[in-house]
């Protein structure tokens, strides 16, 4: 018997029923060599507080695999993980039944788990415990170890990775052995590029073009992402388009709509998107990336500043609605960067800015990056709805 993990269903169970004799007894001593006095020895079992000698309990257990490998889920059944407690003795004579019933499905790695139960005839429990189980394809060879690394593998999806601050972060995570979906708009050539950087690192890369303002194109994305069937443990917004200044008297309401569409439109469906998938595994970390001008302001960003200041909010909501899901919604707020998009900036005012910042010197990709992979850690999972300040101690909250 050999059942598809595509047709196995949380709820779905099987029974396997055997009566323990004398001689199942006498065989599993010379196969294991376990000749404790308290299973084969009336006289010195009349002693002890059990007064019958009591059948090992791996013996009972042992009929959980005849369960696994022969009715669920059948041949192929790699059972690689099972944890047991010993509630009621067992006699010889007694008919035990062993239940599992499906509990959960990995489908990142065709693996379910199971809750198992054996019963004695007074249908008392009398172990219990749960079973996890890898369906192995015919053709496929696995090892625990195998498995064991492609549950633990982490994969974290990096919008605006052609960006200076994506980049940064996709090369960062990469260094740190997270494989990678990278999104890119338009830039295919830097892409490439990139990919062909962090081939060093040995992680798996992945990489999608869509425009995220777009639906039909944004829905396209996931699905392409979805359908790789990986664990994806995060996912970090690096979009951005240009921020021109303008003053209010010249702020027309599509330069605001831009912002909001790029913060929040695009925000607002990532989050939709991917969240079902955190939150069936109980996990999951979003990271954005919000700007010091929502703390200290200034002239001709009133649609920049607007758009950063719902993103906060934004965040801030979701981090309090999903805290006790194991999923965690944090941002971080940079002083200017020296990237492609101040490249207009005025030198003499990026001068000035270094000479008021107490470390002298601006913002760079790398320290934005250093604050995302700290969020990104696991050991991050009581911060949430967060703002890291990254700033060189220029404003201090």
């Amino acid at each position: 018997m050999r059942l598809l993990y595509s047709n196995i269903k949380i709820g779905d169970s099987a029974t396997v029923i055997h009566t323990i004799t004398q001689n199942d007894i006498e065989k599993f001593v010379e196969l294991t060599g376990d000749d404790n006095k308290l299973h084969i020895d009336q006289e010195f079992a009349q002693k002890t507080e059990f007064k019958k000698p009591v059948v090992h309990g791996m013996l009972g257990a042992s009929f959980i695999s005849t369960l696994i490998g022969t009715k669920l889920p059948g041949d192929g059944a790699l059972w690689y993980s099972q944890t047991l407690e010993f509630l009621r003795p067992v006699r010889v004579g007694d008919t035990i039944s062993v239940k599992a019933v499906v509990i959960q499905k990995n489908d990142k790695i065709n693996s379910i788990e199971l809750k198992t139960e054996i019963l004695n005839q007074n249908k008392q429990v009398v172990t219990t415990g749960i079973s996890k189980v890898k369906l192995v394809n015919v053709e496929e060879a696995i090892s625990i170890e195998e498995i064991e690394h492609k549950e633990l593998r982490k994969t974290v999806i990096v919008l605006g990775a052609t960006g200076g601050i994506g980049h940064e972060i996709a090369k960062q995570l990469a260094s740190n052995g997270y494989d990678l979906i990278l999104h890119y708009n338009q830039n295919r050539s830097k892409i490439d590029s990139i990919i062909h950087e962090l081939t060093k690192f040995k992680v798996k890369i992945f990489f999608f073009q869509s425009n995220l303002i777009d639906d039909e194109s944004f829905k396209r994305f996931v699905n392409s992402a979805l359908d790789l069937n990986i664990n994806i443990y995060g996912i970090v917004n690096a979009t951005t388009i240009p921020i021109p200044a303008i003053s209010f008297n010249n702020l027309e309401w599509n330069h605001i709509q831009k912002q909001i569409d790029i913060n929040i439109k695009s925000n607002f469906n990532i989050v939709q998107a991917f969240l079902p998938h955190f939150v069936n595994k109980n996990n999951g970390k979003f990271v954005f990336i919000s700007t010091q001008y929502t703390d200290s302001p200034i002239s001709e960003m009133n649609h920049y500043i607007t758009a950063k200041s719902a993103l906060n909010g934004f965040v801030k909501s979701l981090a309090f609605e999903y805290a006790g899901k194991g999923i965690t919604f944090n941002m971080v707020s940079p002083s200017m960067i020296d990237t492609d998009l101040v490249a207009d900036v005025p030198q003499k005012y990026k001068m000035l800015l270094q000479a008021k910042n107490p470390t002298k010197r601006l913002c760079t990709v790398s320290d934005v990056a250093t604050a995302i992979i700290f969020l990104l850690s696991e050991n991050t999972g009581f911060i949430t709805g967060e703002t890291i300040r990254i700033n060189g101690g220029l404003i201090m909250i």
